[in-house]
C-alpha cells in the first residue's frame, strides 16, 4: 500500500498556505517506518494537475484549508472524503481550482484512492507573507497529533528526527520543494 500525504494551499496568502506548511514541518519532524510507506507532496495550488500523481498512491490525506460556519480559526477537521460532514464547506478557498472539484473529476473516472481530508479553519487568507495565523498556529500540535495517530493506527510508526517550530520554517516553505515536491 501507498500513502500519500498531500499538502495544498498558496504559499502566499497567510493561513491559505498550512497545508505546505504542516508537511514541510512533518517532514522536518519526523521519519516513517513500517509498512505501508508514506510519501510527502507539496500540491501548492495545481489540483487537477495532481491527478496523475495521486492515482499512483492507495490511500491519500489531503491537509487544507476549510470553512464551517459558526466556529473558531484553528478549529482542526479529520474526516473522510466519502463522509464529508454538512457543517464542513470545502470551498472558496484561494485555489485557483478548488481540490473538491478534482477529487470529484477523480470520482467520475473511478481513480480516487481512499481519501482522508484534514482541514483547518483558516483566519488570514489574503495577506502577501509567509505567515500563520495565532489559531491556525495554535492548531498545528492537533494535527500532529491527529495525523500521527491515524498513521500509527495503518502501521506507520513516526519517529522524531529534531525539534521544529513550524514558525520558523514559514520562510523558507517554499526551498523544501526539493525533498518533497513533485
Amino acid at each position: 500500500m501507498k500513502i500519500l500525504l498531500l499538502g495544498i494551499g498558496n504559499l502566499l496568502f497567510g493561513d491559505e498556505g498550512i497545508g505546505v506548511h504542516f508537511i514541510n514541518y512533518i517532514g522536518e519532524k519526523y521519519r516513517f517506518e513500517g509498512e505501508p510507506k508514506i510519501d510527502l507532496v507539496d500540491g501548492g495550488t495545481l489540483a487537477q494537475r495532481l491527478i496523475p500523481i495521486i492515482v499512483e498512491y492507495d490511500h491519500v490525506i489531503i491537509v487544507d484549508t476549510i470553512n464551517a460556519p459558526g466556529v473558531q480559526a484553528g478549529e482542526v477537521y479529520f474526516f473522510d472524503f466519502d463522509a464529508i460532514p454538512d457543517t464542513v464547506d470545502w470551498q472558496g478557498s484561494a485555489h485557483e481550482v478548488e481540490m473538491l472539484q478534482t477529487l470529484n473529476m477523480m470520482d467520475l473516472a473511478g481513480d480516487r484512492p481512499t481519501t482522508m481530508i484534514m482541514g483547518v479553519v483558516p483566519t488570514v487568507i489574503e495577506a502577501t507573507e509567509f505567515s500563520l495565523s495565532e489559531g491556525v498556529a495554535a492548531a498545528v500540535p492537533l494535527m500532529e497529533k491527529t495525523l500521527l495517530h491515524y498513521l500509527k493506527s495503518m502501521g506507520i510508526d513516526a519517529v522524531k528526527k529534531a525539534e521544529v517550530d513550524i514558525q520558523a520554517i514559514l520562510p523558507n516553505s517554499y526551498r523544501v520543494l526539493d525533498a518533497y515536491c513533485i
